[in-house]
């Protein structure tokens, strides 16, 4: 399994054109300890697996099987996933903001009628 993982794993970085470093610093590890993933020597992608889902946009099943098609049409659809992906953040960054402000608002209308019986 871990030569398997290991093989997708330098499949999917090249395919991203991203280094050993890079993809190391991604996930707060050496860039030795990812070279060890992707030759197979260790398991230690366990530990990252999510993060590593999450780097290369795929889906949990996709990084464990034993063969990783990276063709012109699955581009296509890593194209569309990580647009999908990108307005999912925006979304979530525009409901965070409405929180808050709704978080505020809820602040000042107690505020208000604490005021008002007061009175």
């Amino acid at each position: 399994m871990n030569k398997i993982v290991g093989n997708n794993l330098k499949m999917l970085r090249k395919s991203k054109n991203m280094s050993q470093e890079q993809v190391a610093d991604h996930l707060n590890i050496s860039q030795s300890a990812y070279a060890r993933m992707e030759r197979g020597d260790s398991a230690s992608w366990a530990n990252h697996f999510r993060n590593i889902c999450e780097l290369f946009d795929r889906a949990p099943e996709e990084l464990v099987k034993k063969e990783l098609g990276l063709n012109s049409n699955e581009s296509l659809f890593d194209t569309e996933r990580q647009t999908e992906r990108a307005l999912i953040n925006v979304y979530r960054k525009i409901i965070k903001q409405y929180e808050s402000q709704i978080k505020d608002l809820k602040k000042i209308i107690k505020y208000l009628n604490k005021d008002k019986k007061q009175n």
